[in-house]
């Protein structure tokens, strides 16, 4: 049987119109004319089965609680529908980036402290020649610097918690950390 664009267009706009007035079976009968192609649209711009199925059921709440702000003269339902499905898929796509970008970052910022953590490496800083020389080198830092790595490394502080008692900003504290470290790697050299 064929349908009549004209009539799909009525039906939709009818069905959007009962939605918007709390009709959740509207809703269901919507969900039913276009999860597949929302899912569709939401599945190219992701790639990924579980975050489409999650955008999705995030666009089909948005359709409910947006339905009243529908203005027909803008547009048909299905294509405000795609809109939000696709806005919603970009939206989703780019927190998955963000978030792998801060498990680098912060994997990367890991390695990197690892490198003056370990079990034993404030003993060995409490005693012998490595640690005088790790004491030394310390010194030699801007009181700035110094400050921050006695913070995070003797007092044992988050990167956070030092923040908040210095009154500076997380990235500000960030990066005189890594700095500072870099410039203690400069001048213990390879063999501390």
């Amino acid at each position: 049987m064929e349908t009549n664009p004209a009539e799909n267009l009525a039906e939709d706009a009818a069905l959007l119109r009962r939605v918007a007035q709390g009709d959740r079976r509207a809703l269901d009968e919507l969900y039913d004319r276009f999860a597949n192609i929302l899912f569709t649209v939401a599945h190219r711009v992701l790639n990924d089965q579980h975050a489409t199925e999650d955008v999705l059921q995030d666009v089909f709440i948005q359709i409910w609680e947006k339905a009243p702000l529908y203005d027909s003269s803008r547009g048909k339902p299905l294509t405000w529908a795609i809109t939000l499905t696709r806005n919603k898929a970009i939206d989703q796509l780019r927190s998955i980036q963000r978030r792998g970008r801060l498990a680098d970052s912060a994997e990367r910022e890991f390695k990197a402290l690892e490198q003056f953590e370990g079990p034993s490496a404030f003993d060995e800083v409490a005693s012998g020649e490595a640690g005088r020389n790790v004491r030394e080198a310390i010194k030699s830092l801007s009181p700035e610097s110094r400050e921050v790595i006695e913070l995070a490394f003797f007092s044992a502080l988050t990167q956070a918690e030092i923040a908040e008692r210095l009154g500076q900003p997380l990235g500000t504290v960030k990066a005189r950390i890594r700095r500072s470290l870099v410039k203690l790697r400069e001048i213990l050299g390879p063999q501390e």
